[in-house]
């Protein structure tokens, strides 16, 4: 035992033993050490919501029982920093080796990138894998070289790469170090995960999910067996369990997406024989989610100041308005109009909502009260249960015009015409609005719009206990509108001004020229990675100066206060003056509440529970978001956001199911 090489195993978003090249790798070569650290404080303005830590509670139980079986069993790590806890555990065994999955969110690349400029430096060899995409961020550009910046294009592209159809099988048996007991670890309820006052909330969430590989697995067996064949004719529906309720599964690497891949794709040829052209279709739509989720962390590795700032710099002059009283009323699902307030309550009792509901409650949020879409952003990751950064930065910059192929700047979808084509029947409306329960169908979607009689008759009496509207139509319109007509004068004036002094002719030119400031990345180009270590491509490595990552200490054998001093040293994060866009922003987001300025606003602090609509015991949970037509799909989470190719089909279905009719899985 003595003459093995020691390995740690860091989980992060990567909970299972099937399929995790991490693993595998760790395995192979020796004893080894699964680790999963939590470190509150890095998190940030990011710090997980209630639904989503109870979902990674419920994952790192089970994930630990299972590589416990295998002999391994999982440490838990509460620290200041992942750095700190970490450089614990390799000098607790003697370890030599550390080996992870990638992620690729804003805040993630900064503190990898962190990690293995530090550890290589102590001459541990760092080795890190793909185990959450197709394909690599670094693996698809333009002929140019250049960062992609629509999704039909980058799917396209992607759809004539080949895909390494091998899976990784779960190792039989692993060797853990024999001082493993050195480690300075704790329960999973010392985490603080899940505290006391939130547990019987949570309660409800087991009813409808079961966290953790091996139900992953079932679920997706399910839908393929019993959903996927339909899954273009049932996408869109808002109700029942007809989509594929993977996404939380796959936030959390409990699956890993070349799996369902892999495993529709089967399914396809199988069905492809038979002459199915139905299956045909659905397949595709289906596939085209999967690609929605690979082009949300293509977005924000190569541009990974999305979750602050438009990708489009146009929208630097938006005239966005930071009212927090239309934003409070939105968060308890009282606008006025029914279909939005019946997601908002939704996602409140549950943290879950169909992904056509999110786009609904996301356009309106932008379009009708041209709030900040960080709020928006923000506030969904603080209440989905699949919440999961990379599917909501694209998801919010989508709807709010931010992108090339977003929704156009001045689309103002009406919730009342929105209501009548997906619920009809007004069954989801009455679900989530009681007080609205006996409005007729021909009102249900606008009960201002109601006779005063049949409004009394139903109980309802409006501006008491249902509001009016939040804001007209008309005046919707009109206000959006003027808003962009500012923003495209402002933009014009500042390129204007810029050539005022040099070129007269090309000033006046663009007096009245509109184009899309849309930035470009080199992606193809020689990057020299360290011998020592298979390192992921983080974008800020090309932007920080050489002589800022520092290269002491040399090794283990050192004082603790060395220790200590390269946890707290903050130095990589140093910005060359070149290209300031491409460095990687995360570095505010994990130290401290951003501010933005401009035309942006902060986001509000901690909402209150009392001033959100009250918990209803109802068991439903239901993610995903998508958005847009002939454009690009849309993305809001992880597997069903596929959008069609009309305009009145343009967002795709959800990717989980709600509580209410989930199967139990054991």
């Amino acid at each position: 035992m003595e003459g093995r090489s020691k390995t740690i195993v860091w989980f992060r978003r990567d909970l299972r033993i099937e399929d995790n090249p991490a693993l595998a790798a760790a395995a192979k070569d020796g004893c080894l050490l699964p680790v999963f650290i939590w470190c509150p404080s890095e998190e940030g303005q990011f710090y997980p919501g209630r639904v989503s830590r109870w979902w990674l509670k419920q994952s790192l139980i089970y994930l630990e029982q299972s590589l416990r079986s295998l002999g391994a069993p999982l440490l838990f790590i509460r620290a200041e920093s992942t750095l700190a806890g970490l450089l614990q555990c390799i000098r607790a065994i003697g370890a030599t080796r550390l080996v992870y999955n990638h992620l690729y969110d804003p805040v993630s690349l900064v503190r990898d990138h962190k990690v293995k400029c530090q550890l290589v430096s102590l001459k541990i060899n760092v080795q890190s894998f793909n185990g959450d995409l197709l394909y690599e961020p670094w693996e698809i550009y333009d002929e140019s070289g250049h960062a992609i910046t629509t999704f039909n294009s980058y799917w396209a592209k992607c759809m004539n790469l080949p895909i390494k159809p091998t899976l990784l099988l779960p190792p039989w048996k692993l060797v853990p170090p024999e001082d493993i007991g050195n480690v300075q670890s704790c329960s999973i309820e010392d985490l603080g995960l899940e505290s006391e006052t939130e547990k019987s909330s949570n309660e409800l969430l087991s009813r409808a999910w079961s966290p953790g590989w091996s139900n992953a697995d079932e679920v997706l067996s399910e839908f393929i067996r019993d959903h996927l064949l339909d899954y273009s004719e049932n996408r869109m529906k808002v109700g029942g369990t007809t989509t594929s309720l993977l996404s939380p599964y796959l936030h959390f690497g409990e699956l890993s997406v070349r799996k369902i891949y892999q495993n529709v794709r089967i399914k396809q040829i199988q069905w492809a024989k038979e002459g199915n052209s139905k299956a045909e279709e659905s397949v595709n739509f289906f596939l085209r989610s999967i690609g929605l989720r690979e082009y949300s962390r293509y977005l924000c590795f190569n541009f990974p100041f999305t979750h602050e700032r438009a990708l489009l710099g146009n929208l630097k002059h938006y005239p966005w308005r930071a009212d927090e009283d239309k934003f409070k009323s939105w968060r308890q699902g009282r606008t006025g109009y029914p279909l939005v307030d019946a997601g908002m309550r939704e996602l409140w009792a549950t943290g879950w909502m169909h992904n056509r509901i999110r786009v609904i409650v996301a356009s309106f949020f932008v379009k009708f009260l041209l709030l900040p879409w960080t709020w928006g952003m923000k506030y969904f990751w603080d209440t989905l249960l699949d919440a999961d950064l990379e599917s909501d930065i694209l998801g919010w910059q989508y709807v709010s015009g931010s992108l090339p192929d977003g929704h156009e700047l001045k689309r103002l979808d009406s919730p009342e015409v929105q209501g009548q084509k997906y619920d009809p029947d007004g069954e989801y409306v009455r679900n989530w609005i009681p007080e609205l329960a006996r409005v007729p169908t021909e009102w249900i979607h606008h009960p201002w719009d109601a006779p005063t009689t049949v409004l009394k008759s139903a109980g309802i009496e409006l501006g008491l206990n249902y509001p009016k509207p939040t804001v007209e139509i008309d005046t919707a319109r009109e206000r959006l509108d003027d808003a962009v007509d500012m923003m495209w004068q402002l933009d014009r004036a500042e390129r204007a001004a810029k050539f005022s002094g040099s070129d007269e002719v090309v000033a006046d030119n663009l007096i009245n020229l509109n184009s899309l400031d849309i930035p470009r990345v080199v992606v193809k180009k020689e990057v020299s990675l360290n011998s020592s270590s298979l390192d992921q491509r983080v974008p800020s490595v090309h932007n920080i100066k050489d002589n800022s990552i520092r290269k002491e200490p040399k090794d283990l054998s050192g004082q603790t206060s060395n220790l200590v001093d390269l946890c707290s040293d903050n130095s990589i994060f140093k910005k060359s003056n070149i290209d300031v866009d491409l460095f990687s922003t995360a570095e505010s987001s994990s130290a401290r509440k951003r501010a933005i300025s401009e035309s942006h606003c902060a986001v509000p602090t901690q909402i209150p529970s009392s001033d959100i609509a009250p918990q209803q015991e109802n068991d439903s949970v239901d993610q995903n978001y998508s958005n847009r037509s002939s454009r690009p799909d849309h993305p809001w989470q992880a597997t069903d956001q596929i959008g069609a190719k009309k305009e009145d089909e343009c967002d795709s279905g959800s990717s989980f199911q709600s509580l209410r009719p989930c199967k139990r899985l054991t």
